[in-house]
């Protein structure tokens, strides 16, 4: 997906996004995703080492690198050479020793660093489940602060005109003094609030930035939303329950723990198992045969250590992530609840909104300020429809972006796309 911007002039450089381009930007470009994602290559780089063998010990050692003449008694040369005149008179030891892991530690070790990497994913997969969240409700909140903006620039226009032409009346002594000053001072209202709403939409717009690792002063301005939300009467309770079992990664991740907890504890349990030690030596002139070839072999003795500190200690890790997985298997149940509630609270309430009554509204705002013009109303009743109108119109607004951050929620409980 190619992120499509342009800009609307060189003085106002606005990037254009819709969600989808602004998603897509997200999982391409986040930092926080591409350094988590690196512990998985972190967790396959484990694995390949958990799978080596351990490398064998050469020694040098009993080098004698000269000799008098004192020290062989008078003899002749009994040592000799081995090329040319290199180690003539010298005697030497050489040895090979080898590592071998029994009791199948190595291929417990490797069962621990699999499961290693799964929870390393599912890290990954909850990192991304929540930063997608968190980018998804970003954009819906700058869609609801462009939409109520947009109502109260209608608002600022209108009074706009109105004190304008009140200003000519007052000017003709044909209006009071009063009515311009009330109308001024909505205005002002308006002008605050408008002020406001720049703030959180800058706030929004820093945290949107962040996500999608944009380091620009221009403004992104979302286009269209490509999130759509299921009427409550498609979701059963305990098929989100199901989907939660299935998808959470956090839950998940807590029985990869059980599952680590419980492979750690074969794993102790393993080096109870003292492993072997194989050499091979050669002596040169070390003892009675000039040259001596041995083979060797050692063992740990397990008579005090049997490893029963560490073998307890996982035993109680054990019942502790299971102890912690059934835990976190109940919060996502009742999480899962939870959100389901607020979804069908917020999309009962939008569905009473109906969009006759909205465009009716619109046009009575029309009507009240021809009304207000023609003198056929008073300036209170005015600017209390004025203010009724505007309320209205952002309880749309909210109902809607209620409906769609209710679903996210949902979805990010449940841990897929429903």
């Amino acid at each position: 997906m190619l992120l499509i911007c342009r800009c609307v002039s060189a003085q106002t450089d606005t990037i254009y996004l819709t969600t989808a381009q602004a998603e897509g930007l997200f999982i391409r470009q986040n930092l926080l995703l591409i350094a988590e994602k690196l512990n998985i290559d972190l967790a396959d780089a484990a694995i390949m080492q958990a799978k080596l063998w351990p490398n064998p010990t050469f020694s040098i050692q009993d080098v004698n690198l000269w000799t008098t003449e004192k020290q062989r008694n008078g003899e002749d040369e009994i040592i000799p050479p081995i090329l040319g005149s290199f180690a003539r008179n010298t005697q030497f030891a050489v040895g090979v020793e080898q590592v071998i892991v029994i009791g199948g530690k190595r291929r417990k070790l490797v069962d621990m660093e699999h499961v290693s990497r799964e929870i390393a994913v599912q890290y990954f997969e909850e990192l991304l489940r929540s930063l997608k969240v968190e980018l998804r409700n970003a954009c819906v909140e700058i869609l609801y602060l462009q939409e109520y903006r947009t109502v109260l620039e209608i608002q600022r226009g209108k009074l706009e005109v109105l004190i304008d032409g009140y200003r000519n009346q007052v000017a003709q002594g044909n209006a009071s003094q009063s009515e311009l000053l009330r109308l001024q001072a909505s205005l002002l209202e308006v002008h605050a609030e408008i002020n406001d709403l720049q703030k959180e939409m800058n706030q929004q717009q820093k945290d949107l930035k962040i996500l999608l690792c944009v380091q620009t002063p221009t403004g992104i301005v979302i286009t269209s939303t490509d999130f759509s939300a299921k009427s409550p009467d498609e979701l059963s309770y305990s098929k989100l329950i199901d989907l939660a079992d299935s998808f959470r990664p956090d839950l998940k991740e807590a029985i990869y723990q059980k599952d680590y907890s419980e492979k750690s504890l074969r794993y102790e349990q393993s080096q109870r198992t003292p492993d072997l030690m194989l050499g091979a030596t050669y002596d040169r002139a070390g003892g009675v045969t000039p040259n001596f070839f041995g083979l060797g072999v050692s063992i740990d003795l397990p008579l005090f250590n049997r490893n029963k500190g560490n073998i307890r200690a996982a035993q109680f890790v054990v019942r502790q992530k299971r102890l912690l997985a059934e835990q976190k298997k109940l919060e996502v149940c009742n999480e899962v609840i939870h959100a389901m509630q607020n979804y069908k609270l917020a999309y009962d309430f939008q569905r009473r909104i109906s969009n006759e009554f909205m465009a009716d509204l619109d046009e009575m705002l029309e009507s009240y300020t021809r009304y207000y013009m023609n003198k056929d109303i008073g300036i209170v009743e005015f600017l209390d429809f004025f203010s009724t109108w505007k309320d209205n119109k952002r309880t749309m607004i909210v109902a809607q972006k209620d409906v769609i951050t209710g679903f996210e929620e949902l979805q990010y409980t449940v841990g897929t796309a429903l």
